[in-house]
C-alpha cells in the first residue's frame, strides 16, 4: 500500500539490522513504551531478528492493560443501573474485572454501547435526555484531547445527562517509576509516537537529563521501529543521552499546541492508580472542580469500590519490564484471550496478547 509499504520493506530491514549488529558491543536493554508498538515488534519478528546482546522489554503503554481493577469494577456498577446507558471503546468491553466484564452485563439487559468516538456518546445523551449517559474515558495524552472536547460540548450543550468515568494515565510519570525504581532494568526507551504527536517531546528531556538514558520518539511501522532502535543502541554505545525523533513526519517537539491547551482546560494532573503497579504521584488527569458535573464517579458515587487483582497475574512486573508474558506460570494456559486473568491478555495492544496471538510459548527457538 502506498505510504505503507516504504515502511516495510525488507531491503531496508536488513540495512537497519545490520547497522544494529555493527554497533552493538554489549548487553543492551531497551523498553518500548506502546502496546502497539510491541505488536508490530512481535508480529513482524523484529526482536527474533536482533542481535542476542539486545533485549527488548515491554512497558506500560497499553491503556486498557493500565486501568486499575478498581475502576473497571466501578464502570460495571454504573453500567448495572437501569437509568445508565454505558458508553466505551470496544477493547474496554471484555476486560475482565473482579466477577465480572462489561459485555456480560450487556448479555443481561444492561444498556452498552460501544462507540467510536466520545463525541458519539455526547450525540446519544442529546438524543436520549431521559436516560444518563456515561462515557468510559480510558487512555494516555493521545485520547485526552477527544474526550476534553466531549466534556467541553457537553458543557456548552448545557446537557445534564451526561458524565465520563475518567481513567486517563500520562506517559513521562510512568517512565519515572520505572527508571527510578532500584529494581529497573530499562537502559533505553522508544517513546510512543502517538502521544508524542498530541504532547511534544520536550517533557522528556528533564527525564533524560535526570536518569542519563536515551528515549527515541518512534513510530509504529518495522522500519519506524527497527531505526528507532538503532538511533538507541547507537546512543547508548556512544555513551550519550537525550530524546531523538525518529517519527519527524508526525511529531514536533512542542506537540499540537491547541489540543494541550484543550486539556489543560478541562483536567488536571492528580495522583493515579495504575493497574499491578499501584498509584504513581501526579501521573493521571481528572477534572477540574468547574467540570465536576460530568464526573460519573462523583454522580453515581462508585469511588469507595475497590478491588483485589488475582494473585496468579504478573501483569505489573510485565508492565515495567522485570518479566515476560511467557514467563507467567498461567500464560496460555489458565489465561488465554477468551479466559482472562488480567488485561494484558484481552487487550489488542497487551504484551500477553501479543505473545499468545505469534506464538511466543515457553521453549520456542529464539526467544529472548
Amino acid at each position: 500500500m502506498r505510504f505503507v509499504d516504504e515502511y516495510r520493506s525488507e531491503a531496508d530491514a536488513q540495512k537497519f539490522l545490520h547497522a544494529i549488529q555493527r554497533a552493538v558491543t554489549r548487553p543492551w536493554t531497551i523498553m518500548e513504551i506502546c502496546g502497539g508498538q510491541t505488536h508490530t515488534l512481535i508480529k513482524s519478528g523484529i526482536d527474533r531478528l536482533l542481535p542476542e546482546a539486545i533485549t527488548l522489554v515491554h512497558g506500560p503503554g497499553c491503556p486498557v492493560c493500565v486501568t486499575p481493577l478498581e475502576m473497571i469494577d466501578r464502570a460495571i456498577a454504573i453500567a448495572r443501573r437501569p437509568e445508565v446507558i454505558f458508553t466505551s471503546f470496544g477493547d474496554m468491553l471484555r476486560v475482565p474485572g473482579s466477577t465480572d466484564d462489561l459485555l456480560s452485563v450487556k448479555a443481561r439487559g444492561g444498556d452498552v454501547r460501544m462507540v467510536y468516538s466520545p463525541l458519539d456518546a455526547v450525540k446519544v445523551a442529546q438524543k436520549q435526555p431521559d436516560r444518563q449517559v456515561v462515557f468510559f474515558a480510558v487512555g494516555f495524552e493521545t485520547t485526552a484531547p477527544a474526550n476534553a472536547m466531549a466534556v467541553w460540548q457537553a458543557a456548552q450543550l448545557g446537557l445534564t445527562n451526561f458524565t465520563i468515568l475518567c481513567s486517563h494515565v500520562l506517559v513521562p510519570p510512568a517512565m519515572a517509576a520505572i527508571l527510578g525504581s532500584p529494581t529497573n532494568l530499562v537502559e533505553g526507551f522508544l517513546a510512543a509516537g502517538h502521544v508524542c504527536a498530541v504532547m511534544g517531546y520536550w517533557e522528556y528531556e528533564p527525564l533524560a537529563e535526570k536518569y542519563r538514558v536515551p528515549i527515541v520518539v518512534t513510530g509504529f511501522e518495522p522500519l519506524d521501529l527497527l531505526h528507532g532502535i538503532a538511533m538507541t543502541v547507537m546512543a547508548l554505545e556512544a555513551g550519550r543521552f537525550g530524546v531523538e525523533n525518529q517519527y519527524a513526519r508526525a511529531v514536533r517537539r512542542e506537540g499540537n499546541e491547541p489540543a494541550q491547551t484543550l486539556v489543560k482546560r478541562v483536567f488536571q494532573v492528580t495522583d493515579r492508580g495504575w493497574r499491578g503497579i499501584g498509584v504513581i504521584p501526579q501521573s493521571g488527569y481528572r477534572l477540574r472542580p468547574e467540570y465536576s458535573r460530568f464526573d460519573a464517579e462523583l454522580r453515581f458515587e462508585v469511588g469507595s469500590i475497590t478491588a483485589q487483582e488475582s494473585p496468579l497475574c504478573i501483569a505489573g512486573q510485565i508492565l515495567q519490564g522485570l518479566r515476560k508474558p511467557h514467563q507467567c506460570s498461567v500464560f496460555g494456559a489458565r489465561c488465554t484471550p477468551e479466559h482472562p486473568l488480567g488485561a494484558p491478555m484481552v487487550s489488542a495492544e497487551g504484551a500477553c496478547a501479543a505473545y499468545y496471538q505469534y506464538g511466543r510459548a515457553v521453549g520456542q527457538a529464539g526467544e529472548k
